[in-house]
This record gives structure tokens, C-alpha cells and sequence, in this order.
């Protein structure tokens, strides 16, 4: 029985252009840089993206891309943002560490007045997803352990570890997507991505999740945006469009194929600003 459409709720996000998005190096498995990006057709797969979340009627800031820093254009990296306080990013690699003053400066320009620069090694929204009261944090290949005591004490939300096991699945945000964030219960993830414990973990706490294919999780159908409603995720995960529907969610197939190439897709391009709380 399908269940009837939910609600949309307005959001807030932060996105980068990808002027300068290319893969001159390798950091993940999905980066090669033997397989030169279409630079015009990358930017044409962003603005699209860029101007469905404004047609669904969300707010869309732009961050300033820099030259030297080509990932930038995966803002999910930059920071975490929880009740209107900024975690910023510590990156685990060389090649990004100059992202992470780019973004804290962004957000205190930009009036958020809480904003505090890491202890330990985190990629922010790649490893942490916000459920109405918790975090999910990713470790394993990119952020330290020591990250999520750090998130928790400073955002005062429980943080529930869970272990990356495959690096194709590098970040949590490639292997689950929180799909109401107004709840504990609602996300989609591919169990293959997550050792036995976390397994056990995401079953308890997840009884009724959506679980993808390999072959959806392999297309990045979990680096998903979610408004409540619209998830927006890659074409090709074409696995996950009816149980979406079937669970009142209207899927909005994406064509981010270029930036894929830089191993990231919809949600590694989509920092959420969640407002502090009223």
C-alpha cells in the first residue's frame, strides 16, 4: 500500500560552482584522473541541480570557487551545520585542507555567529547525517573517531558511530541518506557499505529502512538530497525510484555524471544550513 505524498519543508543550502572542478589527482576510488572532465558539461549538470532546488522553493547561497582547490565544488565537505552552529571541516588529505578556511570564512560573513574550527579530522556532511535528534557519523577512511565525541559535545546531540568498510563508500553520505530529517526512522542506506556491528546498529535503529541494491549504491542513488518530499539523486539508480513512491517520497532523477568523476554526486554537491532552533 502506497503511502500518501509527505511534505515538503523549505530549505536552506550552500553550493560552489565547479569553475574550476577538475581530477588532477586520486583520494578515492572513483577518481581517475586518466578520464578528463567535460569542464562546460559539469557546470551545465550543477546549474540544473542548482535551479531545481529553487523551483522546489528552497534557498540556494552560492560559495565563491577558488583556483588551486578543484573539489570545492562538493560543499557537503565544508562544514556541518546543526541548529545554526558551524562545525567547520578538518581534511584528511593535503589536497583539500585549503577548502576549510574558505568555508569558516564564509560562514562568518554570513552572520553565523557560532562557528568553531576542528580538533580532530572530520569531512563534515560526507560523514555526519542529521536525523531530528541525532547524528550519524561515518569512520573508517575519512574522519577520526575522535570527531564524533567532538560533534556531540559541541552540537549536544547523541552521536551514533557507525564503520565504513568499503572504501568505494568512503563517506557515510555515499552509503545512507537521512530521508525525514523530521524523524529518527526515515533513511535509505546500502548495507554492504557498513561492517556487522553497524549493520546491527542501522537494523535496530532503522527497522523500516529503505534498503538499496549494490547496484544502486554503485550509481551513488544514496548521495541523496531530501526535502521531506523531493529526494533528488542520481538517474541511474533506478532501483530506488518506486520504493521512494511507495513510501510517499517523489524521487527527482539528477544527471550529475561529470562530477561523479570526482566521486561525488547530489548530496557531496548540497551543504544544508539548518537555522538555529526558534
Amino acid at each position: 500500500m502506497r503511502t500518501p505524498p509527505r511534505v515538503a519543508r523549505p530549505r536552506r543550502y550552500l553550493m560552489c560552482p565547479p569553475a574550476h572542478f577538475k581530477v588532477s589527482y586520486s583520494i578515492n576510488p572513483w577518481m581517475d584522473p586518466d578520464k578528463p572532465v567535460d569542464l562546460p558539461l559539469a557546470l551545465a549538470q550543477w546549474e540544473v541541480l542548482r535551479d531545481r532546488y529553487r523551483a522546489l522553493g528552497h534557498t540556494v547561497e552560492e560559495l565563491r570557487p577558488h583556483p588551486g582547490l578543484p573539489d570545492m565544488v562538493y560543499t557537503a565537505n565544508g562544514a556541518t551545520v546543526v541548529d545554526g552552529r558551524v562545525l567547520g571541516a578538518r581534511f584528511a588529505f593535503e589536497e583539500r585542507r585549503g577548502e576549510a578556511a574558505v568555508h569558516a570564512a564564509w560562514y562568518r560573513d554570513h552572520g553565523f555567529t557560532e562557528v568553531r574550527e576542528p580538533e580532530n579530522v572530520n569531512e563534515a556532511e560526507g560523514d555526519f547525517a542529521v536525523t531530528a535528534s541525532w547524528l550519524l557519523a561515518g569512520r573508517g577512511f575519512r574522519s577520526s573517531p575522535l570527531s564524533h565525541a567532538e560533534a556531540q559535545e559541541y552540537f549536544g546531540r547523541p552521536v551514533i558511530g557507525l564503520d565504513l568498510v568499503d572504501p568505494r563508500y568512503y563517506h557515510l553520505d555515499t552509503a545512507l541518506c537521512v530521508l525525514d530529517d523530521a524523524t529518527d526512522s526515515e533513511v535509505m542506506y546500502y548495507p554492504g557499505a557498513f561492517s556487522a556491528g553497524s549493520r546491527a546498529v542501522l537494523a535496530r535503529l532503522f527497522p523500516d529502512a529503505l534498503i538499496a541494491s549494490r547496484a544502486d549504491a554503485e550509481a551513488f542513488g544514496l548521495n541523496a538530497v531530501s526535502d521531506g518530499r523531493h529526494v533528488l539523486l542520481p538517474q541511474a539508480a533506478v532501483g530506488l525510484f518506486a520504493p521512494l513512491r511507495e513510501r510517499g517520497y517523489e524521487p527527482v532523477g539528477m544527471d550529475l555524471a561529470e562530477l561523479l568523476k570526482g566521486g561525488g554526486s547530489v548530496k557531496c554537491c548540497t551543504q544544508e544550513l539548518r537555522p538555529a532552533l526558534p
